[in-house]
C-alpha cells in the first residue's frame, strides 16, 4: 500500500468539504429607503388629486337643462338625434 495515493486521496476529499458559511457585512439598520419626487412629479400628483375631488357632473348645465325642460323650451332635431343613435348602434 502507497501511503503517498492515501494523502493525495485525502487531499482531494478535504478540498470537496464544504467549510462553513462566511458572514457577511450587514448593512447599519439606521438606513432606510425613501423616495423624493421632482416638483414636476408634485405638480403631478396635485393635479390627479384635484380631478379625483372633482365632480363628473356638471351642476351648472344640469340645472339649465332641467329649467328648460320644465318651461318646455325643449326643441330637439330629430334628424341629429337619428344621426347620433346609428352612429352609437354601429360602435356595438
Amino acid at each position: 500500500m502507497r501511503i503517498e495515493a492515501y494523502n493525495q486521496i485525502a487531499q482531494v476529499y478535504s478540498a470537496n468539504k464544504a467549510t462553513g458559511t462566511k458572514s457577511t457585512s450587514k448593512v447599519a439598520p439606521s438606513r432606510k429607503d425613501e423616495v423624493q419626487l421632482s416638483s414636476i412629479g408634485k405638480d403631478i400628483q396635485t393635479a390627479k388629486q384635484a380631478v379625483a375631488e372633482a365632480s363628473d357632473i356638471r351642476e351648472d348645465k344640469v340645472a339649465e337643462m332641467k329649467a328648460k325642460y320644465a318651461n318646455g323650451n325643449v326643441s330637439v332635431d330629430t334628424g341629429d338625434f337619428a344621426s347620433v343613435l346609428l352612429a352609437k348602434y354601429q360602435q356595438v
